[in-house]
């Protein structure tokens, strides 16, 4: 087991059961095609926290911006302010991801994609645009919190995150589905 350092989540194990067992018609739906609940589990995924310089039409701007470090797959996490000992948790869990990605394989990444989203938001407001960033020591992970759905020895991965509050696509339900086949679990 690993003893990791992770963000507090908004969520409880009560309120992520509820989310997942939501009646109404989207529940309902979600229940035929997938199956019911089985069971739910918390899950940690690490995230490397950069310092980042965004200079546009000569303006600086100074963002805290997290990537995730297994695959950079997963979106990133932008925070107002380095999260204080009160935010964070130290926990003792199997159930956490390795990082993989190396600082400069995630700085890279991180600074595409931050392109990416300032693109987005107006390519033609956009003028010498320079970004830089600088990982702080250490990982951050970010708590999910883990459906197992099916009937039989099927089984089906919904995911939630406990900070957001928000159910996951298929990228997170991908990310543990890799780590239970990969044989690492304790």
């Amino acid at each position: 087991m690993a003893t990791i350092r992770s963000l507090r989540p908004n969520v409880t194990r009560q309120e992520a059961l509820e989310q997942f067992t939501t009646r109404g018609p989207l529940g309902l739906a979600r229940s035929l095609a997938y199956g019911p609940l089985r069971s739910i589990a918390d899950f940690y995924i690490p995230f490397r926290v950069f310092e980042v310089e965004i200079t546009n039409s000569g303006k600086t701007d100074h963002r805290l911006v997290a990537i995730e470090s297994v695959s950079g797959m997963l979106d990133l996490y932008q925070f107002d302010h380095l999260p204080q000992d009160r935010e964070i948790m130290e926990v003792t869990t199997r159930n956490c991801l390795e990082p993989r990605l190396d600082d400069e394989p995630a700085k890279k990444l991180l600074v595409e994609k931050l392109r990416r989203v300032l693109f987005s938001k107006g390519f033609f407001k956009l003028r010498n645009l320079e970004i830089s960033a600088k990982p702080l020591p250490g990982y951050l992970h970010v708590p999910y919190w883990i459906g197992f759905r099916g009937r039989g020895e099927r089984a089906r991965i919904t995911a939630l995150d406990a900070m957001r509050r928000t159910l996951e696509g298929a990228k997170v339900p991908r990310l543990v589905e890799q780590w239970l086949a990969s044989g690492n679990v304790d």
